[in-house]
Order: structure tokens, then sequence, then C-alpha cells
């Protein structure tokens, strides 16, 4: 072998081993996205659901112009509202027709059925 033919022999191997590990790594962040984001749609969830039943304890004959309950209110909906900012982060998990998936569990169910064919 030529000295040429060792260095781009290195260079090949190097490139694909600095490819696999890129891949793996992109992986890695892109669970960490995925799982960050149904954490996020959990965390929406739950205010919004404190919101609404924040909302009808106000609304109550007993708590109804009560300052302290009104202020809270006020200040759990526009929480709400902030962490509505954020929607594209924790729709990334959902389908266009709303239900739910990960990609990367879509893509291992792909890899096993071309395994098995």
């Amino acid at each position: 072998m030529s000295r040429l033919e060792i260095i781009l022999t290195a260079i090949l191997t190097l490139s694909v081993a600095l490819n696999v590990g890129l891949i793996y790594y992109l992986r890695i962040v892109l669970r960490t996205l995925l799982s960050f984001s149904e954490e996020m749609d959990d965390l929406q969830e739950m205010i919004s659901s404190f919101s609404n039943h924040l909302g009808a304890v106000y609304e109550m004959q007993t708590f109804y112009g009560e300052p302290v309950l009104a202020s809270l209110l006020e200040h759990a909906n526009s929480f709400n509202e902030y962490i509505g900012t954020f929607e594209y982060i924790y729709t990334l998990t959902e389908d266009e027709d709303g239900e739910e998936g990960n990609l990367l569990d879509d893509n291992d169910e792909e890899t096993q059925e071309e395994n098995q064919t």
C-alpha cells in the first residue's frame, strides 16, 4: 500500500467512526427532546386543569368575589397563557390527527418489520 492509500483509509475510518458517533448522539438528543416535549404537554394540561378548577371554585356562591381567589385565578390564567407560548415544544410528539406518537418508536417498528421479512 502506498502512503496515500494509508492516509485515505485512515481518514475514511475516522469519518465513518465520527458519523456513527454523531448518529448515536443525535438519537439520544432526540429521545431527550421528545421526552421533554411530552412532559411539557403534561405540565400544560395540569396547569389548564388547575386554572379551570380554580375558576369553578371562584364561581361558587361561598367564594364569589373573594379578592384573594380572584388574584389567584388571574395568576393561574396568565401562567397558563405563558406556558401556551411553548406550544411548539410540546406539540412535537403529536401527529397531525392530534394523536400522540413517538417518532423513534415508529422508526424502531419499521426496522423490526424489515428484519422479519
